[in-house]
């Protein structure tokens, strides 16, 4: 490990982010780590990270100079540098920004890396979603407001279970290929769910602090 913290960490990487998503994810967490190109958003914003991780191709010469003392490369190319990053700081919560919107091959890449390591806690931030896999000791979601939208999309075979939603999804068997549950609605002022498998929850942006605390808890 090359980060270790009590508190969330975020995670940024080098896609496009939003105006406000740093001053957000900072009250959240106060250590932040850059993946590979995510320095750039950070040397514009004037923010010293905890590292800098990855291989390193997608760095600017200026935050590299910058930041020429907190740079971790890790050369091999059998891992995406999300996954690289991830799997070098340790902390109870992480949050990644900066790592979708843009090539959808790097978001598939992001998501596939989530469900292998779905014991970890992750939160992945979008410009109109935040997403993490359901925890294996289940979720406890208060405060979405009904009529919200949730997602529910399996990135494996996967059964899951819970209530508070308007179209229910227990006895159902999930794949990849087969049954899933977009944009199913929030129908209680608690919903709860667990799930045996990886299944990725996707809510709205403005969920963001609902699911915090549900992930902390």
């Amino acid at each position: 490990m090359i980060v270790h913290s009590s508190d969330p960490i975020v995670l940024v990487g080098g896609a496009d982010l939003g105006p406000q998503d740093l001053n957000i994810l900072q009250s959240y967490a106060p250590s932040i780590v850059a993946c590979d190109g995510g320095a750039d958003h950070l040397l514009a914003a004037g923010i010293r990270p905890a590292a800098v991780i990855g291989d390193l191709d997608s760095i600017s010469d200026a935050a590299r100079l910058e930041y020429a003392d907190l740079l971790h490369h890790v050369p091999e190319q059998d891992t995406v540098d999300f996954e690289k990053a991830w799997q070098l700081v340790d902390a109870p919560l992480v949050f990644a920004v900066g790592f979708s919107g843009g090539r959808l091959d790097h978001t598939l890449a992001v998501l596939n890396v989530m469900g292998r390591f779905s014991e970890r806690r992750l939160i992945l931030i979008g410009a109109a979603d935040v997403t993490v896999i359901l925890p294996r000791g289940g979720i406890v979601l208060d405060g979405l407001g009904i009529g919200s939208r949730l997602s529910l999309m399996p990135l494996a075979a996967a059964r899951v279970s819970g209530s508070g939603l308007r179209w229910p999804v227990g006895g159902h068997v999930f794949d990849t290929l087969g049954f899933t549950s977009p944009s199913n609605e929030v129908a209680s002022p608690v919903v709860l769910l667990s799930a045996e498998g990886p299944v990725l929850l996707v809510l709205p942006r403005e969920s963001l602090g609902a699911l915090v605390k549900a992930m902390m808890g």
